[in-house]
């Protein structure tokens, strides 16, 4: 189910539409999303519309739509309207057209964050909206916590789980949904934790007692405007280094800083030891720290470029 929002403006002979959307994941959680298309004349604005005026529903193909769409995966305490994704948006909007959204329990999205777990489904949901506007192929690019995701979805909705692939058939089929359309053509994970509950450095012991704590949920609803589920996980989803293996033939890109504050380098070399080698790049990138608040527009732009050309 989609209900859509949008702005359109012509220059030339082109008609260009950034778009606004609700999204309904396969459990029922309204997800907020925008469509930036790809091209010269599509100049979105700094900031997403508040009060665009009403457009027809995209579950069709939008006339005029070509090449590839680069969906894009916050990190943690992220959002849609947040200036460092809308930062990564443009840069990679240099390449493709660009999906945001904002995770559930983020932003304006409804529900509320299971850090991780559920979210696979906010990213398919946005994966599939992308198809219904008539990119036959997409890109996913995450970052921080939502590397994870990138990592899980790519595993959860790919060929290696259809297939019936040890643990991701398992979980996928505890609640993945329907798969057609969310599958993706390439996955880039950035900053991605490896494996779960890591308390190794200061600032993921301050995320744990953010996640974990009545006090810190407190915190994190008020001061970040993240609504984290306390009832945690039940049963633990998989682990990102043990869906690493899962998404082969799909192309995966393994981004990490030697800088990086929360998540040491065991981190993306144990994901790029588990993933096929094939189709498995790592980048270990000099001066680099988290997420996309440290993203340069070069680091971005190839990005960019490899997701693309992939895809």
């Amino acid at each position: 189910m989609i209900t859509d929002r949008g702005r359109r403006s012509r220059q030339e002979t082109r008609q260009e539409t950034w778009q606004r959307a609700v999204l309904l994941t396969d459990d029922g959680v309204a997800i907020e999303a925008a469509y930036e298309p790809f091209g010269p004349l599509a100049a979105p604005p700094a900031e997403p519309p508040a009060e665009p005026p009403a457009e027809p529903s995209p579950s069709a193909p939008a006339a005029g739509v070509s090449g590839p769409a680069i969906v894009v995966a916050h990190g943690f305490t992220g959002a849609l309207e947040r200036p460092a994704l809308r930062r990564a948006a443009a840069a990679l909007g240099g390449h493709a057209a660009v999906v945001t959204f904002s995770f559930r329990g983020h932003g304006r999205s409804g529900g509320r964050s299971t850090v991780g777990d559920r979210e696979v489904l906010d990213l398919a949901a946005a994966v599939r909206w992308a198809r219904r506007l008539g990119h036959r192929r997409v890109a996913t690019v995450g970052f921080s916590m939502g590397g994870s995701v990138v990592l899980r979805h790519a595993a959860l909705y790919g060929a290696g789980t259809e297939a019936g692939a040890g643990a991701g058939a398992l979980e996928a089929k505890r609640g993945a949904g329907e798969r057609e359309g969310a599958h993706t053509d390439a996955a880039v994970a950035v900053s991605a934790p490896a494996r779960w509950y890591y308390r190794g450095t200061a600032p993921m012991r301050r995320v744990h007692w953010a996640i974990t704590r009545p006090a810190g949920r407190l915190v994190s609803r008020y001061g970040l405007r993240t609504r984290i589920d306390a009832r945690g996980w039940d049963p633990e989803p998989l682990p990102p280094v043990a869906a690493a293996p899962l998404i082969a033939p799909t192309p995966l890109l393994i981004v990490h800083g030697d800088r990086d504050p929360y998540f040491p380098l065991d981190h993306p070399r144990s994901l790029a030891e588990a993933a096929d080698p094939s189709s498995t790049e790592l980048w270990i990138e000099p001066g680099f720290g988290h997420a996309e608040n440290a993203a340069d527009a070069e680091l971005l732009d190839r990005i960019a470029a490899w997701a693309t050309s992939r895809a």
